[in-house]
């Protein structure tokens, strides 16, 4: 990507929605051979309303969406937020689902593929019953979190399935 890299979250709100990349520089050892320039992180924003067809692209979806993942990664034990860079793209909502297709094929990345669960929000107390994500289960910290049940896999066992899939690249 030719955009310059940007603390995470950017310090300047901005209006709109679009797509955007997180990127990792610290020293967990399951991320060690990621580099700077590759995503560990694909995301998208939306604008609200688009399911229902009443999009409102000037609210600051995308930027939101960028704080809320900064809370995220401070609240892991595990894990530094100075850490983590950004980029993002604001972009009419209409290429918005399509723009962050073609960056999750091209870089297929580690917290898309392996570590799911990172962009989740609190199921909410009626939807407890759902499982741990391995995002969760590897960088503890979010408090709803906690309330769900245990996924029947350990972080080691999470390091083990970045392990296959380095191997295999």
């Amino acid at each position: 990507m030719e955009f310059p890299a940007d603390a995470l979250p950017p310090s300047e709100a901005f209006d709109g929605a679009g797509v955007y990349t997180l990127h990792y520089t610290g020293a967990f050892p399951a991320y060690a051979a990621i580099g700077p320039d590759v995503p560990i992180y694909v995301g998208k924003a939306d604008p609200p309303g688009r399911r229902q067809g009443r999009t409102q692209a000037s609210t600051p979806v995308l930027h939101r969406r960028l704080q809320e993942h900064a809370e995220s990664i401070d609240a892991a034990s595990n894990l530094d937020l100075p850490d983590f860079r950004c980029r993002w793209l604001v972009l009419d909502p209409v290429w918005v689902g399509l723009t962050e297709q073609v960056l999750l094929t091209q870089y297929q990345p580690l917290w898309n593929v392996v570590v799911d669960g990172f962009g989740n929000h609190d199921p909410g107390a009626g939807r407890r019953n759902q499982r741990r994500s391995r995002w969760d289960t590897v960088h503890p910290g979010r408090e709803w979190a906690y309330n769900l049940r245990d996924r029947g896999e350990t972080a080691d066992d999470v390091v083990t399935a970045i392990e296959t899939l380095r191997e295999r690249r």
